[in-house]
């Protein structure tokens, strides 16, 4: 196992690189936290760049490191927490009004109905009636959509985004009550280039985590959902702290709380917490 190549942000947030697959975190913060962003990272390879989910703060993160939601043409949402979602209302006007362009996003086609009529239509539909109508999701995106993967153990869906492999699958987050996946809201993680699996916000699911890395056996690390205390929809440090040491030590941690310096990481046998406004480049 290869350890990634982690160097931090300088001056201004390069959106290509000469072809190797690179994350690079806005930010690694949970919902409420004061003192990180939020946990939208963008994937960056060769031309090809894709931001996963836009929080609230999140344009303001992409302003931090000298960019802009106006730079940014690919968008892949997870799930309808503001946190991952507050931020494109912003990326929607600021597109039609300012730049005059429509940005692709990446969304199961199941999702985006609630995307939209849940969350973005308040703000967005009623700026416009054009032939007679409000303005709609496709006026203001230009959606792209996951083929579902058939026979799989699993709810999964799969794209090639021009250079790099995208495979959803589903999550376990909320309610609170939902016992798996089967019986929970609509909320997705992701595999990229068969390489990295973030979790996005997700319950402990051992057996997703399992299901997986057996399935796809080049998955070099997992960015994994992880709150400071037990209880709640997140999985739990405690909980992370099970695993088998062959996993935990290719976990990086991710959506924490502000007291996480109270924690070492390393020394627990994870690969560590993921930092903020660095790059995270593997082979």
């Amino acid at each position: 196992m290869f350890f990634p190549k982690i160097y931090k942000f300088k001056k201004k947030l390069i959106l290509k690189n000469n072809g190797e697959l690179s994350l690079f975190w806005l930010g690694t913060g949970s919902a409420f936290s004061k003192i990180l962003f939020q946990n939208n990272f963008l994937i960056i390879k060769s031309d090809t760049h894709l931001l996963v989910d836009c929080g609230t703060k999140c344009p303001l993160a992409l302003n931090n490191y000298g960019s802009s939601v106006m730079e940014i043409k690919n968008y892949l949402i997870t799930h309808s927490h503001a946190d991952h979602i507050g931020g494109l209302e912003e990326v929607a006007l600021i597109n039609r009004y300012i730049a005059k362009l429509k940005p692709n996003i990446i969304i199961v086609k199941e999702y985006e109905k609630i995307l939209w009529d849940y969350s973005l239509k308040g703000g967005c539909a009623f700026n416009e009636i054009i032939k007679g109508d409000y303005l709609t999701f496709n006026d203001l995106f230009n959606p792209i959509y996951p083929s579902k993967i058939k026979n799989s153990e699993r709810t999964m869906y799969e794209l090639e985004f021009k250079n790099i492999n995208l495979k959803f699958f589903r999550t376990n987050h909320v309610p609170d009550s939902s016992k798996s996946w089967k019986d929970a809201f609509l909320s997705y993680g992701l595999i990229i280039d068969e390489k990295i699996l973030f979790t996005s916000d997700t319950k402990h699911d051992p057996e997703l985590i399992k299901f997986l890395v057996d399935k796809y056996e080049n998955i070099q690390y997992i960015f994994h959902d992880c709150q400071l205390f037990k209880g709640g929809v997140h999985a739990s440090y405690e909980e992370l702290k099970k695993f088998p040491r062959e996993i935990k030590n290719k976990i990086f941690l991710t959506h924490y709380q502000d007291n996480f310096k109270k924690f070492n990481a390393e020394k627990d046998g994870f690969a560590g917490f993921t930092k903020e406004g660095y790059y995270y480049t593997f082979l």
